[in-house]
């Protein structure tokens, strides 16, 4: 999960750098920031998500399906987001919200499963 969280990571910052220099000129000032958008919620999830793994060591937690919940959903939102930038396929907006649901699902069992143990 580790790994994965920092793909996720590390592609933020490739497609927040894409997004700043190749695609200034090329999208709308609304699609940038909708671009920007994508590159914030991937990098934020991508950093919590690390901070998630940690945690589950440090409390013997099974935190699996959260963290997959979180992945899922950050490359759904996020990357639902990037086509949409790059396509102008105005339908794929309504598959961004899949997405966030996802995250909000993953962070919500979290924080029950944070609230249904104790540290050990």
């Amino acid at each position: 999960m580790l790994g994965l969280a920092g793909i996720l990571f590390a592609t933020s910052i490739a497609f927040g750098a894409f997004g700043t220099h190749a695609l200034k000129d090329i999208l709308s000032p609304e699609r940038l920031e909708t671009w920007q958008t994508a590159v914030r919620y991937q990098a934020w999830n991508s950093i919590a998500l690390m901070a998630l793994v940690i945690i589950s060591k440090f409390y013997r937690a099974d935190l699996k399906l959260q963290a997959l919940l979180i992945i899922v959903g950050t490359v759904i939102f996020s990357g639902s987001l990037y086509i949409l930038c790059l396509t102008n396929a105005d339908w794929l907006g309504m598959v961004t919200p899949i997405g966030g649901l996802s995250l909000i699902g993953g962070w919500g069992y979290f924080s029950w499963k944070m609230f249904q143990i104790r540290k050990t």
